[in-house]
């Protein structure tokens, strides 16, 4: 398993990033592989919560059950993948600059394949990643930059 580790700032304050990125229904606004996502529970996202991503991987879209395994709020959480053949782990914190007014942000992803997942990590979903990655980090900053609080 190797590790994509990307930090960028964001003209923006941490508390707005922090609820932006922990929303699951916002993932598809910045993730271009993130087809649907959905909460599972109805109560506030935090640790336990269970996110149905649907990404669309190679040809297909396939769908995806994340695990929240850690919360800090306003500083770092954890989603962890809990089925399917590639299971995903992020990890993203929020750190303040600038007196508060921007937000450093850092995000650790790293890859576990299962089954036909073990074939398809190497050829197919880490290449998409590293590609996508920066255009995903370029939208975010986008989305938080030039919309209103």
């Amino acid at each position: 398993m190797s590790a994509i580790h990307e930090e960028f700032d964001v003209d923006r304050r941490p508390e707005d990033v922090w609820a932006y990125m922990i929303d699951p229904s916002h993932l598809p606004e910045w993730q271009l592989s993130a087809v649907a996502a959905e909460q599972l529970d109805d109560r506030p996202f935090g640790l336990g919560s269970r996110v149905r991503v649907t990404r669309h991987v190679g040809r297909r879209d396939i769908p995806m059950t994340m695990e929240c395994t850690e919360y800090e709020p306003q500083r770092a959480w954890t989603v962890q993948g809990v089925d399917g053949p590639i299971r995903g782990r992020f990890h993203g914190e929020v750190a303040p600059i600038d007196e508060g007014r921007r937000t450093h942000v850092t995000m650790d992803l790293e890859f576990e394949g299962h089954g036909i997942g073990r074939v398809l990590l190497p050829l197919v979903v880490r290449p998409q990643v590293r590609k996508e990655l920066p255009r995903n980090e370029q939208l975010l900053k986008d989305k938080l930059e030039h919309t209103t609080a």
